[in-house]
């Protein structure tokens, strides 16, 4: 055999082991992507499912609303509007769509504003464009299909009384979360819990499909509260009308159910609208009514007598000698407006007389008028639950710190809110037992403690109404048919360690009918500018408004219509 066959024998042999190497080869591979797709269909399965819904199915929140907020009637002061929020994922966003014009148009800005905004944040996943849109705005975005652009459902708080409520009911967050008023006091309550459910998305976040709900969204609870929004409406007028015919800096003003204890109406001046706060003013933040504190001058005498009755040393018809009108109590001179002379306890109160009452303190028990103010809620929150409620101050003083005994007695030395000196008129109107204020509606009234007797009660109204007659201070007050009993109050405001000798706060507080109590009101003027500024001049006229169209909305029957004069017929 020659070379060339023997060379040629070799070279076929060598084609052939390598062709049954590679044959080899390719069906080991065969054989490994047979039984990797063996695994990956079978053992693997489940692993690569979860793999898979992992990147594609996402858990969401499903918004639920937050609680309604009501008058006593269901009219509603706080209700949820369904709004959305638009954000965006700037690592996931083409800046470059075309889409992002109409988005900027939709959004009120500028396209270069919008693109540098996601430029600024690419590399987080998360970024607010707009938030609290409404619906039909979200809708539009929402089909311009953008990635990385998402539309969330929320709430957004919205108030139908605006400014005639908000001190009472306050308002939220652009989050939903109380800020201020009853939403920040019954924040848990009216806090709704988001549901959950299982939805796909696509490489871009965008959800594609719905697979199922998790968990139902729960509505936060409904809070209904005690006031009546027609009567709140018209007191806030009445309260808006003084303050800007006196130039006053602000007043407040409470009506309260003397039978349950319940806050018919809570309004102050300055105020402010809870829809619109971009151009809020700080000081129509704030319920004055519970935390503006001022001290009640001639409006606790009332209580004073009723301490005197209680004492023992003294009846209805006991005299008092305020001669010459003034008294002086270790180097201080208390004085009057002028010499009544002797008086019972009766004219007192309707000649608001500061000699009269100071010796009827001093005469007393070193305690005895103030554990009465105690008693009737004076020094102490009245328990309404509001934010920031403030207690006022009721100092104690020894039987030697005789002059703070004595003006104490006629409403100085003391302090106040508006609504805890219309809780302290209740006994007055209740048979002489003191109830808990309450800013929710009651189902049955709450369970009130003895404070005076009833007769004391009846006998301190009585002499009240001598101040709305025409020999008294409160002559203003008077309502067209209807008894009323009610002490006028005139308090040089403090200032600087002092008073000041040309700032006044006027007050008045009453209740109404005489003969069967239905309402105590409480009016309080701070500073009111002009010739008048006394408590029968400023607050009492707006209570005679306030409580005279309560009466008819209540429709509460008249208890003192005038006589009609006596016709004669002459027979010819």
């Amino acid at each position: 055999m020659s070379d060339s066959n023997q060379d040629r024998i070799v070279q076929s042999a060598g084609r052939s082991w390598r062709l049954i190497l590679i044959f080899v080869l390719l069906l080991v591979v065969a054989a490994g992507i047979v039984s990797k797709l063996v695994s990956l269909y079978t053992l693997d399965q489940a692993f690569l499912q979860r793999q898979g819904d992992a990147r594609s199915l996402r858990t969401t929140l499903t918004p639920a609303h937050r609680g309604l907020i009501t008058d006593r009637n269901g009219e509603p002061l706080a209700v949820s509007a369904p709004v959305a929020t638009i954000w965006a994922n700037p690592s996931r966003t083409d800046r470059f769509a075309p889409e992002l014009d109409r988005l900027a148009v939709l959004l009120g800005v500028k396209r270069q504003e919008l693109v540098s905004r996601l430029e600024n944040h690419q590399t987080k996943q998360f970024i607010y464009l707009k938030r609290q849109v409404t619906p039909e705005l979200a809708e539009q975005i929402d089909q311009l299909n953008i990635g990385g652009i998402h539309v969330d459902r929320e709430y957004k708080r919205y108030y139908p009384a605006g400014e005639v409520t908000t001190h009472l009911v306050g308002f939220t967050g652009i989050d939903g979360s109380g800020q201020e008023g009853m939403e920040l006091a019954y924040e848990r309550a009216l806090t709704g819990h988001p549901g959950k459910k299982l939805v796909m998305q696509d490489r871009l976040g965008r959800t594609i499909k719905h697979i199922k709900s998790l968990d139902e969204a729960k509505p936060g609870r409904d809070v209904q509260l005690s006031i009546d929004l027609h009567l709140q409406y018209m007191a806030y007028r009445e309260l808006k009308a003084v303050v800007q015919s006196h130039h006053a800096d602000s007043a407040s003003a409470v009506v309260l159910d003397a039978r349950t204890g319940e806050v018919l109406a809570m309004v102050n001046q300055p105020s402010y609208n809870p829809n619109d706060r971009s151009h809020l003013d700080p000081k129509g933040l704030r319920n004055r009514a519970v935390t503006d504190l001022f001290e009640p001058g001639s409006t606790v005498k009332p209580l004073t007598i009723a301490a005197a009755l209680m004492s023992g040393q003294y009846t209805v018809d006991s005299v008092v000698d305020t001669t010459p009108g003034y008294i002086r109590v270790k180097g201080r001179t208390i004085r009057d407006h002028r010499d009544y002379g002797k008086l019972d306890l009766t004219g007192i109160i309707t000649k608001s007389s500061n000699v009269g009452i100071t010796k009827l303190a001093l005469s007393m028990h070193a305690d005895a008028v103030r554990n009465l103010y105690e008693n009737v809620g004076l020094g102490q929150a009245t328990g309404s639950g509001f934010p920031g409620e403030r207690a006022g101050s009721l100092p104690y003083y020894p039987e030697k710190r005789v002059v703070e005994r004595a003006t104490m007695s006629y409403g100085y030395g003391l302090s106040v809110t508006p609504l805890q000196l219309a809780q302290s008129y209740i006994p007055l109107a209740n048979d002489g037992i003191a109830l808990p204020v309450s800013l929710l509606k009651l189902d049955e009234p709450a369970t009130g403690k003895r404070v005076m007797p009833a007769d004391v009660a009846h006998s301190v109204l009585e002499m009240m109404e001598t101040v709305i007659s025409p020999i008294g201070t409160g002559r203003r007050a008077a309502v067209y048919g209807y008894r009323v009993a009610g002490k006028t109050g005139t308090v040089h405001k403090a200032m600087n360690g002092g008073y000041s000798g040309d700032q006044y706060i006027s007050v008045f507080s009453g209740v109404v009918p005489i003969s069967d109590p239905r309402l105590v009101i409480a009016v309080m003027v701070n500073n009111p500018r002009g010739q008048e500024y006394y408590g029968g001049e400023v607050a009492a006229p707006v209570f005679s408004r306030v409580a005279g169209n309560a009466l008819r909305m209540l429709n509460v029957a008249p208890d003192q219509w005038p006589e009609k004069p006596s016709t004669t017929v002459v027979m010819k």
